[in-house]
């Protein structure tokens, strides 16, 4: 199991520096997210600082590119990382794929399915294994003169991964994916009663051998005393609210009779009401969807948990814990190679 850090906008110096204090401590790699920065020259920042490390997108926002602009960039990281990359794809919500973006959005499956046979369809047209003759519902793409062909590289086989947190998205991704970014908020439950039962259906339909990795996010908040833990609690519940308040999202709660919380998170947020959004997250609550306690028991909790499931964790409040407690690196560092060095 490999250990990760989330990383969101950062400007390229401080992402370089990061990164390079990430591989020195033990890390294996960094998730960048495409939010309010695109993350395709953060990733060339601090693969140019760290060249040990790997990269993902947590996720790229697929609709508003065309197929060819990302399958382009995913193989231009890949060449310049030594295949170092992995490409991570997700709808976003309707919204903003309409109201910011200026895209077309429904229905999101399917539309994202198609975005991600093409990107298939064009990686292996740019290594030149077929002619580029693609054709759905939503993409047709045949044009690709050797002039506008990138240069061959031998990393050209790219891992693309998807978002997925419903059925019908976890059976695509079983079926056409070669890995999930399981959602954030999560409990093991959720794993083991919704989303692994979909992933496995996909994969059948996709044939014998078919398998899917797990790149699952985790908010973990280390310290020794409660008051140690106090920021990093205080983030972890406020997130989990803020992800639980959408209303696609209640049965993470409902499944572990926590039912109305979405509805407290919603009124909460409608009220800008922070401090009433993480009331929402009780203490018990957070033992299930996040990981907390003693850093000395972080990383043993990290394997118990999810040392059977995942390819990668991804830490979720390292970069956050760092901004104001530098000196926390080290115990950082500690937690993730006790993880990556626990499966070799």
């Amino acid at each position: 199991m490999q250990i990760d850090v989330m990383v969101g906008p950062t400007p390229w110096n401080e992402v370089a520096q990061l990164a390079r204090d990430l591989e020195s401590a033990g890390f294996t790699g960094m998730t960048f997210t495409d939010t309010t920065q695109t993350p395709w020259m953060s990733i060339a920042a601090a693969a140019t600082a760290a060249p040990q490390l790997n990269f993902t997108t947590g996720i790229a926002v697929a609709f508003p590119s065309s197929p060819m602009v990302l399958a382009g960039i995913a193989w231009e990281l890949a060449g310049n990382t030594g295949g170092r990359f992995r490409l991570g794809l997700g709808s976003q919500i309707k919204a903003h794929i309409e109201r910011r973006y200026g895209v077309d959005y429904d229905p999101p499956g399917p539309r994202l399915r198609s975005y991600v046979l093409a990107v298939r369809d064009i990686l292996a047209a740019f290594r030149g294994e077929t002619k580029l003759d693609h054709h759905s519902e939503y993409h047709d793409l045949t044009l690709l003169p050797p002039a506008w062909a990138p240069p061959a590289h031998e990393h050209g086989d790219i891992r693309i991964d998807v978002s997925a947190v419903g059925p019908w998205m976890c059976k695509m991704a079983g079926e056409h994916a070669d890995g999930i970014h399981v959602h954030p908020l999560h409990s093991m439950h959720y794993i083991s009663h919704r989303l692994l039962p979909q992933v496995r259906e996909g994969e059948a339909k996709a044939g014998a051998g078919k398998t899917t990795d797990l790149l699952i996010p985790v908010f973990i908040v280390p310290g020794d005393t409660p008051e140690e833990r106090a920021a990093l609690t205080a983030k972890a519940k406020q997130q989990i609210g803020f992800y639980g308040s959408t209303p696609n999202y209640h049965f993470q709660f409902d499944d572990l009779g926590y039912e109305g919380t979405t509805e407290k998170a919603r009124l909460a947020l409608r009220n800008n009401d922070m401090e009433a959004l993480r009331a929402c997250i009780t203490d018990e609550m957070l033992e299930h969807y996040a990981v907390v306690g003693p850093w000395d028991s972080i990383a043993d909790t990290l394997i118990s948990r999810y040392g059977d499931l995942a390819e990668r964790v991804i830490s979720y409040l390292t970069v956050d814990d760092l901004a104001t407690h530098p000196e926390n690196l080290g115990r950082w560092g500690e937690i993730a190679r006790a993880v990556r060095d626990h499966m070799n």
